[in-house]
């Protein structure tokens, strides 16, 4: 390893930081050997459901060097969305990644910053930023750059700080000193599991998306199977429970980001307030959230199957 590649990799923390990103890690960009028979049979076994495009661009999807020519790095970033605030338990439940601005958004303004001042202080750098919206294995990433390990729900934990980030990347064309793997703390607990509504981590670390709340209330655009019903637990937008339910999250700690702070009235909302919403309220509401994804008529799809599952008990 050259001087160089220490010093970048020093300098990318440092602005990381600088930018607001709880932690960043290195790893080289290689296809991904491991995760590969992973993936063909979580996708054999049908557990994306209808999310197709999880079908798509398998060799992509494991090797970042098809997505971006002669990515020699991944830099993994993470960034903090756990509210200060929340909403009223007694409400209608939305995930909280979704409470602000769009994430796509916000974050990937910060890693433009991010690859702008690495360019002015390295020189010409080629790459992209990704932010959940290509085909990249962005927690596989972060765990094999040292930012966390994978828990038993599937998403990316780190002992310092839980799981409620965001997992971005820049995937560039620097030799970089790497970053290595953490050893795994889930340890026996079994928390997220038990706690699941919809019994969807059919194992440790195996999630049937299809089953998930999430993909139900967001991904599905027909009707909510019956298979959900007595089990959504009011959530009409994702889900939190397996992140909620984690020892780890006991050290989350609210973020600073106020592009993600609520509107007021989102957390002030009850369930009549959130049944009688009009489409002109959730377009001001929601002008720039996540929550757009389902569009009004998803959501009141979620509303409207909830209260069948009230009436029904």
């Amino acid at each position: 390893m050259n001087q160089n590649q220490s010093t970048y990799a020093k300098l990318i923390k440092t602005h990381a930081q600088r930018l607001g990103f709880l932690s960043c890690g290195i790893s080289k960009a290689e296809f991904l050997a491991e995760e590969a028979p992973r993936l063909e049979q979580w996708l054999k076994a049908g557990m994306h459901g209808q999310m197709a495009y999880m079908e798509n661009h398998f060799d992509k999807r494991l090797d970042p060097t098809l997505l971006v020519p002669g990515a020699k790095s991944v830099v993994s970033l993470l960034y903090n969305y756990y509210p200060q605030q929340k909403q009223d338990k007694d409400s209608f439940k939305i995930s909280k990644y979704a409470y602000g601005e769009d994430y796509h958004f916000v974050v990937k303004d910060k890693l433009k910053e991010l690859m702008h001042v690495l360019t002015e202080e390295i020189g010409e750098i080629g790459g992209r930023v990704f932010v959940d919206s290509a085909p990249v294995l962005d927690k596989v990433w972060a765990a094999k750059s040292g930012l966390g390990w994978i828990g038993k729900h599937s998403n990316l934990l780190s002992k310092k700080t839980g799981s409620f980030f965001f997992v971005a990347e820049l995937i560039i064309d620097l030799d970089l000193e790497y970053d290595h793997p953490v050893t795994d703390h889930c340890g026996t607990c079994t928390a997220c599991i038990n706690a699941c509504p919809t019994q969807a981590i059919i194992k440790p670390y195996v999630v049937d998306g299809s089953k998930c709340i999430s993909y139900a209330t967001i991904e599905l655009k027909e009707a909510i199977p019956k298979s959900f019903s007595g089990q959504m637990d009011d959530w009409m937008f994702g889900c939190d429970v397996c992140q909620d339910v984690c020892p780890w999250n006991r050290f989350s700690k609210p973020h600073s980001e106020s592009r993600f702070n609520p509107k007021p009235e989102l957390l002030q909302l009850d369930k009549n307030a959130w049944r009688e919403l009009t489409e002109e309220v959730f377009g001001e509401l929601f002008k720039k959230s996540a929550v757009k994804r389902t569009k009004y008529t998803g959501l009141m799809r979620n509303i409207a199957f909830l209260d069948r599952d009230t009436s029904s008990q």
